[in-house]
């Protein structure tokens, strides 16, 4: 069998990759620029580096998490040996996709985070599990010890010893770039580079075949986890078994996003909330997303303050802002980052958070606008924010609900 990285000098394993972008409803701008890659065949000279072992240094950034104050690390290569490693990540996880369990469901070829929670919902009814365990990883991708890593790579990769000899050399550099200075640290699988779609899915697949090997519901996405049980005791044990699992790996549990839930509380999973027939966006997921608006607003005040803008202006650059983060498909769009509408509409059947979301919107937009928190806000009809651009999340989930029927 040829290694995958011979394939990345192959033309027509560049046409089959775009053919597979092109065919993503969240595809996005990207897809013009790789159109351009291919091309032109820019590709050629970073795959050729792959071959001679004289790949660049990942470049280290520092960004602020969505509807959140907290930062976290990210990195990143040159566009086209970015391109480069994200086709050969997405040949990676479709030769090697047999060997992860059916509850894995994280950067695989047909499986999707909808599946997954209605996966579990069908499981906790059919089988009377009334009671959840989530847990997420702490810094999952740029923790997990690369010495641990490479064995396991090594097995898996055993057919393909030139493509483990890449990706090894690649994980074992210690060197980062940072404002264009070479430093050193320990940075783990990389988070933010295409590859550590597929080492993420490989550190933690015993897991996830025990849970699969003793048939109990559980599900893993990336670093987020749920089990379900028949009783909290059920649960517990099962939570001192992923503990103990996640330590002996040099992992540590989050926690700050540990949870257990009882009947009556239905749980959280990936941001959505399942409790009973009922699947909602989860209150955190609202509460982060009202916070970004929050401090976008304020931003934006202070904007149109400072600048002399108008508050119209000021209230069409934030509508603009949340109409692409929301509903369209970003710069940084890839298969896995859905747009924010594609990840919750596929799965939710209630419409109250969404209806949340365009109240505090609403609000937002014409305090902006106003540049008063006071009852003047309310100048400012619905109509007019609709011919500024805004879109309602209530309306668009119907539209798409139709499109989908």
């Amino acid at each position: 069998m040829p290694s995958l990285s011979e394939r990345l000098m192959d033309a027509d394993a560049w046409e089959a990759f775009y053919a597979y972008k092109a065919s993503l409803a969240s595809s996005g701008p990207k897809l013009k620029e790789l159109r351009s890659l291919i091309d032109e065949r820019v590709y050629r000279v970073a795959a050729e580096e792959i071959r001679n072992g004289s790949f660049p240094l990942a470049r280290r950034s520092v960004i602020s998490k969505m509807g959140s104050e907290k930062k976290r690390v990210v990195y990143s290569y040159p566009a086209a040996h970015t391109a480069v490693l994200k086709l050969l990540t997405w040949q990676m996880l479709r030769r090697y996709d047999a060997i992860f369990s059916d509850n894995l469901y994280s950067f695989r070829p047909g499986r999707t985070a909808k599946e997954a929670v209605q996966k579990l919902a069908r499981e906790q009814k059919r089988k009377g599990c009334r009671y959840a365990y989530k847990v997420d990883i702490s810094n999952y991708f740029n923790s997990i010890p690369v010495d641990r890593l490479l064995p396991v790579l090594r097995e898996v990769l055993a057919d393909d010893p030139e493509l483990f000899l890449f990706l090894a050399d690649l994980l074992s550099e210690p060197a980062v770039l940072e404002r264009g200075e070479a430093i050193t640290e320990e940075k783990g699988i990389m988070a933010g580079t295409p590859q550590s779609a597929f080492f993420a899915n490989l550190y933690l697949m015993d897991l996830d075949r025990s849970f699969a090997e003793r048939d109990i519901p559980y599900a893993r996405y990336s670093d987020d986890i749920l089990v379900l049980g028949h009783t909290m005791e059920e649960v517990e044990e099962e939570a001192a078994r992923i503990r103990a699992f996640l330590a002996e790996k040099g992992l540590r549990v989050n926690p700050d996003k540990e949870d257990f839930f009882g009947p009556d509380e239905g749980w959280v999973f990936l941001g959505f909330l399942c409790c009973g027939d009922a699947m909602d966006i989860a209150p955190a997921t609202v509460r982060k997303l009202k916070q970004k608006m929050r401090r976008k607003t304020r931003s934006l005040l202070r904007w149109s303050r400072r600048n002399g803008v108008s508050g119209e202006k000021a209230a069409k650059a934030f509508i603009r802002i949340f109409n692409r983060k929301l509903l369209e498909s970003g710069e940084e769009q890839t298969e896995h980052e859905l747009t924010w509408s594609l990840w919750f509409f596929p799965v939710i059947n209630r419409t109250e958070s969404l209806a949340v979301i365009d109240h505090y919107a609403q609000e937002c937009i014409r305090v902006i606008a106003e540049g008063t928190h006071t009852k003047a806000r309310f100048n400012l009809r619905y109509e007019e924010m609709k011919a500024m651009g805004y879109r309602s999340l209530v309306h668009e989930y119907y539209a798409y609900q139709k499109r989908e029927d």
